[in-house]
């Protein structure tokens, strides 16, 4: 692929994942968004106890928002990643332990935050060898 054609692309697609992260941040703390009625028990009964724990969810919509507009900004790509990496961990072991149905989705985002990790490797090499 040609790189400007490359570049486009890495950011058409940050944008739509940035935006994502954002959305799903926001409705965090908005609730704007209803769950589906669908959901399985099991389902539930996780958003129940991630519920429960009072400051998890605040704190996850808080690192969605941040990672989101910082993924959006090319500069500061790398930086999203590394703020949005643990919380895509969170969402594929919820769709992989709790319901599989979102796990398409999921893997499609995965990939995603894959790429924008792996074109932005260099800005990490210098936190890799301080830590050697």
């Amino acid at each position: 692929m040609k790189g400007s054609i490359k570049n486009k692309v890495l950011f058409v697609l940050s944008l739509l994942f940035g935006l994502f992260f954002i959305n799903a941040g926001l409705n965090k703390f908005l609730n704007y968004m209803p769950m589906p009625k669908d959901l399985p028990e099991k389902m539930l009964k996780a958003f129940a106890a991630f519920m429960e724990i009072g400051w998890l969810m605040p704190l996850v919509g808080l690192a969605e928002i941040v990672g989101g507009l910082l993924i959006i900004i090319p500069k500061t790509r790398a930086l999203g990643a590394l703020v949005v990496f643990p919380v895509m961990v969170g969402i594929f072991l919820t769709n992989i332990v709790q319901d599989t149905s979102g796990l398409p989705i999921a893997l499609v985002f995965g990939v995603i935050l894959l790429w924008i990790m792996y074109e932005e490797r260099r800005k990490y090499f210098p936190l890799i060898d301080k830590a050697a």
